[in-house]
This record gives C-alpha cells, sequence and structure tokens, in this order.
C-alpha cells in the first residue's frame, strides 16, 4: 500500500466534520444561553437537567476531536453518522429539558455512534471497545445505551427518505460552512482570442455568464 492510499484511508470523511461543526454551534449556544440563566437567577447556578448524559465538567477534547477518535478508532461507515444524527435527533424530540451543551454532548455522541453502527454495519465493535473509544467505563457504556434505547422507544428504523432528508441538512451545513467561491470572470480580451471571434461586447458578456453559470453548477456533495 503506498503512502497516499493509506493518507487517503485515514482521510476523515466530510460528514464526520460537518456534524461535528453542527453540534459544536449548538453546544455553544446553548452553553451560552444556561450561563445567562444561571447569572440571572442565583437559585439556579449550577443547577442542570438531570440526566445520565450529563457530566459534571466539561471533557478537555473538542467534539471534533472526539468524533475523528470515534471514526479513526472504531472504523465504522460513514452512513452511521448520518444514522446517529437522526437518532439523537429522535432522543432530544423525546426529552425536550434536555439541552445539547458541552456537558453531555461527547456522551451522547459515543451513545448515539455505537447504537447507529450496531444497526447499520454488519460487523461492529462491542460495549466494552467503545467504552474505551469513548473514554468511559464499560458500567456506564451499558447504561447510556439502555437509556438511550428507552429514549427513543427503540425506534431504529431509518427510511430512505428520513436518511436522504437529514443528509440534505448536514448538506445545507456543508455549504454553510464552506460557501462556493465567486466565480472568476475571463478578461474580455483573452475570451476574444480563444473564443471563435463574438461579434460583440454582447456576446462575450453572454459567454461570461455562461461559463459562470457552469463553475456554479459544480457545487460539492455530501458522500455518505
Amino acid at each position: 500500500m503506498t503512502t497516499g492510499e493509506m493518507v487517503e484511508q485515514s482521510a476523515v470523511p466530510r460528514v464526520v466534520s460537518i456534524l461535528s461543526a453542527l453540534l459544536q454551534r449548538v453546544a455553544e449556544r446553548n452553553d451560552a444561553a444556561a450561563e445567562e440563566e444561571e447569572e440571572g437567577s442565583a437559585a439556579a447556578a449550577g443547577r442542570r437537567p438531570v440526566s445520565a448524559f450529563q457530566g459534571l465538567t466539561k471533557p478537555a477534547i473538542s467534539i471534533g476531536g472526539y468524533l475523528e477518535r470515534i471514526f479513526r478508532f472504531a472504523g465504522c461507515s460513514p452512513s452511521c453518522y448520518v444514522v446517529a444524527y437522526i437518532y439523537l435527533d429522535r432522543f432530544l424530540r423525546r426529552r425536550p429539558a434536555l439541552a445539547v451543551d458541552s456537558f453531555n454532548v461527547h456522551r451522547l455522541l459515543i451513545t448515539s455512534v455505537l447504537t447507529a453502527v450496531k444497526f447499520v454495519d454488519d460487523i461492529c465493535y462491542n460495549n466494552a471497545y467503545f467504552a474505551r473509544v469513548g473514554g468511559i467505563s464499560l458500567v456506564e457504556m451499558n447504561y447510556l445505551e439502555v437509556d438511550f434505547l428507552f429514549g427513543i422507544a427503540f425506534d431504529l428504523n431509518v427510511t430512505p427518505a428520513a436518511f436522504a432528508s437529514y443528509c440534505a441538512v448536514l448538506q445545507s451545513e456543508m455549504a454553510y460552512l464552506e460557501p462556493p467561491p465567486a466565480p472568476v470572470e475571463a478578461p474580455r480580451l483573452q475570451l476574444q482570442h480563444y473564443c471563435a471571434g463574438p461579434s460583440s461586447d454582447h456576446d462575450v458578456d453572454a459567454a461570461v455568464v455562461a461559463a459562470a453559470g457552469c463553475h456554479r453548477s459544480q457545487q460539492p456533495q455530501l458522500t455518505v
């Protein structure tokens, strides 16, 4: 195996970076909202929703670094991250009092990915291995998995339409993170030299607009 092939195999899929960026933004927003609430009410200081996923401190590793660690060591397919996102959304819809923040997002991620990989992939590691990857104990991993499954009412099936819908959400997030570059208009003299001699300035403008349109049509697509 060449060096280029090894680098390609170890490359983190785009869906992982997009999902981590989305959750990072949500967690930061909820962190700020919780801090404002605690500052406004002395009785609320230090009080957060009671949940098995809620930690006492913020993990040192970032959300992006944590998801990359899961990808590199768990070896699950990129589709698992889309399904994990679907499961996480289902879980939070059934528990509206629980908001994704820096204290619970890591446990929610490792549990949702574990649940997804068991449902989607043919071969996967056991809970003990996922606990080591996630930096938690096996007892905690088992408890979180059971709590998560009951939280989504064991609704594990994902239809192709639902999968495509959540892919579209992640794709729009990619467009938000990576806006397409502005089309570069070629100089008119260059067009006049290489094209078959536009007969007027109007023809040159039409050629430039056509070239810009072709450039915009080549948008990056999310591959899952």
